[in-house]
């Protein structure tokens, strides 16, 4: 094998005239040490780098990729899926974003979607808290009935102490969902906000 240090391309033309012999062409590389290698085939001591193989003109005929060890070509596929997944995620940001300038094309349609969204839970919430007062108001007219056994509930009627029993689950269960609306309520404000962080930046790039 016939390998060449330090040999610019403009001195291949001895080489180009060997070409017309030598259809497989000639490699060039770049070794570890930075010297310029040329040779009549594929060159061992760039066998872990790219080289080029030249046609008898001089211009480059192909790419030689690297010869990978099984770790090293391991790393090197998933160095490529780990690009092609960012890649993959930034395309998908700069669809939501797209999405989200149509949706909110400026900050008063923003800040009526809020205002919008949070006034329907207050609906609901409003709706909750009636029925406690109405609750209550049960309680207080079963409670003025159980009076008569306040020395031994145990005596009420068992209609009486279900009615008991009966306002009470209702008046969990009503107490639980106003909490779960509250909850709704700041997770609608975190998710406007986060969204007027990003929306000012696109505002500002339109």
């Amino acid at each position: 094998m016939l390998v060449f240090a330090g040999l610019a391309l403009p001195a291949l033309g001895a080489l180009a005239q060997k070409g017309a012999d030598n259809p497989a062409g000639i490699y060039s590389c770049v070794d570890a040490s930075g010297r310029t290698l040329t040779s009549d085939r594929p060159i061992a001591a760039c066998a872990d780098r790219e080289q080029r193989e030249l046609s008898p003109s001089g211009g480059t005929r192909r790419i030689v990729e690297p010869t990978w060890t099984a770790e090293e070509l391991a790393v090197r596929e998933a160095k490529k899926r780990e690009a092609q997944q960012a890649a993959l995620r930034a395309q998908e940001e700069r669809r939501r974003e797209r999405a989200l300038l149509v949706r909110y094309p400026n900050a008063e349609v923003h800040d009526r979607e809020r205002k919008d969204a949070l006034a329907q839970i207050d609906v609901v919430l409003q709706a909750a808290r009636n029925r406690l007062v109405e609750l209550a108001e049960s309680r207080r007219q079963i409670d003025g009935e159980m009076e008569f056994y306040v020395k031994d509930p145990s005596k009420a009627p068992a209609s009486l102490r279900r009615q008991v029993e009966d306002n009470d689950q209702a008046v969990a269960v009503q107490n639980r969902f106003i909490r779960e609306q509250e909850d709704e309520k700041r997770r609608v404000n975190a998710r406007f906000d986060e969204e007027r962080v990003r929306l000012i930046k696109l505002w500002a790039q339109k």
